[in-house]
């Protein structure tokens, strides 16, 4: 039988148990960096959490108050799971995270758990768990962004803003804007940086600094990572620099 252990991350394990996500590359400037900001935001409430079988990752889960959230979503008093990603599939292992979110929403006398979702790309989870396990859907985005919650308090429903095209009215040139809550960042920034300059454009970065400037100006629900070329969505996840080549050749 395996043996299943959950390992919360917190400052004082961080430097050996590192995050999930790159951990194959520990020296990758991707990882350094979530490290760091994992390291940040432990004061706020954020807790990461991996499930190991027999000692080797299985799979983890992320998820933060609201009011720290990066996700561009907007409620009072709710948990919100930035990641849930499973490698040991079949064995209820997304679930047992899952719960563990709830369970501690409902110990910090939340109101429920929300989630955003997308069929289009693996980059958010999958909406099929979350449904599984008592969350429906509240509300929707364009790109197919979808808001789930499983909700145990009396709070309004949480929802997404509605003005995404006002947003995307604020850049012209080729702009990426990004945090370093996710560790694929630097490499998807990078890639689109090489598409641009292969094309004699010139890119923009923006690093989101607080969660006012995310809720402002991020032009999907996703919130970390966005690429705006003339008014118009590049993507909100990874492109390889052949797909951000044709994309941006795509706008010109």
């Amino acid at each position: 039988m395996a043996q299943v252990e959950l390992i919360e991350l917190d400052e004082g394990n961080l430097k050996d148990e590192g995050c999930y996500c790159l951990r194959s590359k520990p020296t990758s400037t991707g990882y350094i960096n979530k490290n760091k900001w994992l390291m940040g935001r432990f004061d706020e409430g954020l807790k990461y959490i991996k499930i190991m079988e027999n000692s080797k990752p299985a799979g983890f889960i992320e998820y933060t108050p609201i009011e720290y959230s990066s996700r561009v979503v907007y409620g009072e008093n709710y948990m919100v799971i930035h990641c849930l990603w499973i490698t040991i599939t079949g064995k209820g292992y997304a679930s047992k995270l899952i719960h563990k979110s709830i369970q501690d929403a409902k110990e910090q006398n939340k109101d429920g758990v929300i989630v955003i979702t997308n069929p289009n790309t693996s980059w958010t989870p999958s909406k099929d768990v979350f449904i599984k396990n008592n969350f429906r859907e509240v509300d929707h985005a364009p790109y197919g962004f979808e808001l789930l919650v499983n909700k145990f308090g009396h709070s309004p429903d949480s929802y997404f803003p509605k003005d995404w095209d006002e947003r995307l009215k604020l850049f012209t040139g080729l702009t990426i804007l990004r945090t370093q809550q996710c560790p694929f960042v630097d490499v998807s920034t990078n890639n689109v940086v090489e598409a641009a300059n292969k094309l004699g454009i010139h890119t923009e970065i923006i690093d989101i600094k607080n969660r006012e400037e995310l809720l402002r100006l991020s032009p999907t629900p996703y919130g970390i990572y966005g690429v705006i070329y003339k008014n118009e969505l590049v993507s909100y996840h990874r492109l390889t620099v052949h797909s951000a080549i044709k994309r941006l050749k795509e706008l010109i």
